[in-house]
């Protein structure tokens, strides 16, 4: 019952009304609260009963996407699974990483 009482509340302090174009205004203590900036990206999802759900997404710096192609995350679970494991060494420093290499 108690959550239920908070998604009335919630609801009366978030009322917005679709303008045209489909747009509309997410009042100040939303954005707020979700930490959201104009520019910021949003996604919006129906679900099966009809509720539109919207959700801030992430955006990565694009000096920092490498990070995220599918092929360096393989090699980031690749190299989780082997410490897990044991495996690889460890340097004291990078002289003696370097030293290593030949």
């Amino acid at each position: 019952m108690m959550q239920r009482s908070w998604w009335k509340e919630a609801d009366a302090m978030a009322r917005t009304t679709l303008r045209a174009k489909g747009q509309l205004t997410l009042p100040e203590d939303v954005r707020k609260a979700a930490k959201l900036q104009e520019g910021d990206l949003i996604e919006a999802v129906v679900s099966d009963n009809g509720e539109v759900i919207l959700r801030p997404l992430a955006t990565v710096d694009r000096s920092q996407a490498w990070f995220w192609t599918p092929e360096w995350q393989a090699g980031e679970r690749e190299a989780t699974e082997q410490a897990r494991r044991g495996e690889g060494e460890t340097f004291e420093s990078g002289t003696d990483f370097l030293d290593s290499l030949g």
